[in-house]
């Protein structure tokens, strides 16, 4: 019972970092809107193996070795960047389509794995979420903290994490949503392209 106090606040301040807008936010957004509900769901899947991937380097002492190596910080933050704007452009650079509402008549979709992959890599390769979690792990979290109790709060930020996002889709591919969508799809697609590239501009111009 005395980690409850602790387990809490870690649960606190990741649910304010995930809900606050970001890359993570952005591509949900887009997902859902641009393919569909089940997309979307997925996507929030791939966010949730990003933050085990965070949650696993950082209880191994690697975030550590990243933020203090100038090479590794610039790698993954080059790379983040770089995949923030290929994905901006193919949304500024895409054709609208009309999406149908029908529950079988739906605009071409991506695979499962294609949304896990896009969420998955978004969320991995996003800095300012090394960052994040080696804060979290280095002035939160004390390294006497026992394990068990450490993958308690791991697991519950990965599920956070795919709750919200899924949310966040389940909302997006309302019926009333998805109509204004298709009205203003090239707007949308644009927007939220611009975005991105914007985002992945302000990753790779980020420094320490």
């Amino acid at each position: 019972m005395e980690y409850l106090a602790l387990i809490g606040t870690v649960t606190m301040i990741h649910l304010l970092a995930v809900i606050s807008p970001g890359p993570d936010f952005i591509m949900a957004c887009r997902n859902s809107l641009t393919y569909s509900r089940k997309t979307g769901i997925y996507t929030a899947v791939g966010f949730g193996i990003g933050i085990a991937v965070h949650i696993f380097y950082s209880l191994a002492g690697l975030a550590l070795i990243i933020s203090k190596s100038i090479l590794l910080f610039n790698a993954i933050k080059f790379l983040g960047a770089g995949y923030l704007i290929y994905i901006g452009l193919k949304s500024v650079l895409s054709k609208s389509s009309k999406i149908e509402l029908g529950e079988h008549d739906k605009k071409e979709d991506i695979t499962r794995f294609a949304a896990v992959r896009i969420g998955f890599l978004t969320n991995v390769l996003n800095p300012k979420a090394t960052l994040f979690f080696l804060s979290l792990f280095t002035l939160v979290i004390s390294p006497e903290t026992p394990l068990p109790i450490m993958g308690i709060m791991g697991a519950i930020m990965i599920i956070n994490t795919m709750l919200w996002f899924s949310l966040v889709a389940v909302f997006l591919t309302q019926k009333r949503i998805r109509s204004i969508f298709e009205k203003f799809q090239g707007v949308f697609n644009k927007t939220l392209g611009g975005l991105l590239i914007a985002l992945g501009i302000k990753v790779a111009l980020t420094e320490k």
